[in-house]
């Protein structure tokens, strides 16, 4: 299960996140899709942070 999720975290990350800003940006205002991609940056750094595999 961790597998899946640490392959899992940066892709999503990545495909999601410009979507969800230019949405947020086009539907909403400049200033609420700056708010969304710091929220979201944040949010995806704290999850690649948790599901970092150190090497031993």
């Amino acid at each position: 299960m961790l597998s899946w999720l640490v392959a899992l975290t940066p892709l999503l990350g990545a495909v999601l996140f410009p979507i969800v800003v230019s949405i947020t940006i086009a539907k909403v205002s400049l200033g609420a899709g700056i708010i969304s991609a710091l929220v979201l940056s944040s949010v995806w750094f704290l999850a690649m942070l948790s599901t970092a595999e150190m090497p031993h």
